[in-house]
């Protein structure tokens, strides 16, 4: 029998939407999939710059387990998440209710937000690797002008990693920003207005209204800034000067996966701790999901 024009038509259709998404879909399997893989099998392996690698079982996991370096980089690590996630949340939530509001010159203001995120994180750190430079930076001109005192941002192991964590915020709220602008757009103003009729105050329907409706987009904000908080490494490792004081005191786990690897050469071990960051990243990642129910209403 031969097929109906409506049929090869849908087989055309079908054809051409996968033939649109084919790349995608074998950079997906090659570069990620396929790469996760690999990493995990030379996790199990003395895999190095050189040599043909051998097998050595579980032997980096132990040697991770044993490892002070490890647990300072997981210690700071952890302290970057505690620090940095809930100001992204709160300063996120606050610049995107001030851009929702109807105000003169919101389009300035919402350009000036969404600088950091149109700008390249190299540029960023950079950027502020001169503001907080000891002798010349602007921050402690602005602080001996007080009568305060130079400060060593970038090599005090007491205040590196507020420093870094500083950084992080700055450039990470703004695209935050975005996503909790989206999420109050999406706000119906029918709850609003209800409730004024009611009597309720600003403070009354930030509270009862925006904070619970947008409480998805909030949620989705904090997985996404633990994850990228987790993997930070490339404000560290372009404003922290190498070997210096600050080093030890603002190693993250990405940092010091890559001073295993790519300094040290040992890969294997190296895809060992990026191993151990997938697992973790995992595991708090499953936790929020179970802990949503609690508090993430959802407008049906």
């Amino acid at each position: 029998m031969r097929k109906r024009p409506e049929n090869r038509l849908r087989q055309g259709e079908a054809l051409a939407g996968y033939a649109m998404i084919a790349p995608l879909f074998i950079g997906l399997i090659v570069f990620y999939i396929f790469a996760f893989g690999q990493n995990i099998y030379d996790s199990l392996t003395n895999k190095s710059s050189f040599g043909v690698p051998d097998f050595v079982g579980f032997a980096n996991y132990v040697k991770l387990l044993r490892a002070p370096y490890f647990y300072q980089a997981l210690q700071n690590t952890l302290l970057y998440v505690a620090i940095c996630v809930p100001l992204v949340v709160v300063f996120s939530v606050l610049v995107a209710v001030l851009l929702n509001v109807g105000v003169r010159g919101t389009g300035i203001y919402r350009t000036l937000a969404f600088l950091p995120a149109v700008t390249l994180p190299a540029a960023i750190a950079l950027m502020w690797k001169w503001l907080l430079n000891y002798e010349f930076g602007l921050i402690n001109a602005g602080l001996n002008a007080l009568g305060i005192g130079s400060v060593a941002w970038l090599s005090d192991p007491k205040v590196v990693l507020f420093a870094v964590s500083m950084v992080f915020v700055w450039g990470g709220v703004s695209y935050q920003v975005i996503v909790l602008l989206a999420g109050l757009q999406g706000i119906s103003r029918s709850y609003y207005e209800a409730a004024r009729i009611d009597g309720a105050n600003s403070l009354k329907q930030f509270r009862y209204i925006t904070l619970p409706l947008l409480s998805p987009s909030i949620f989705f904000v904090m997985v996404t800034s633990i994850i990228n908080v987790f993997q930070i490494f490339d404000i560290i490792y372009l404003i922290i000067p190498q070997y210096s004081s600050g080093t030890a005191a603002s190693r993250s786990l990405a940092t010091f996966f890559f001073e295993e690897a790519f300094i040290k050469f040992q890969k294997g071990y190296g895809a060992a701790i990026a191993v151990a960051m997938f697992v973790l990243i995992l595991l708090v990642t499953l936790l929020q999901l179970r802990l949503q129910k609690r508090w993430v209403h959802y407008d049906e």
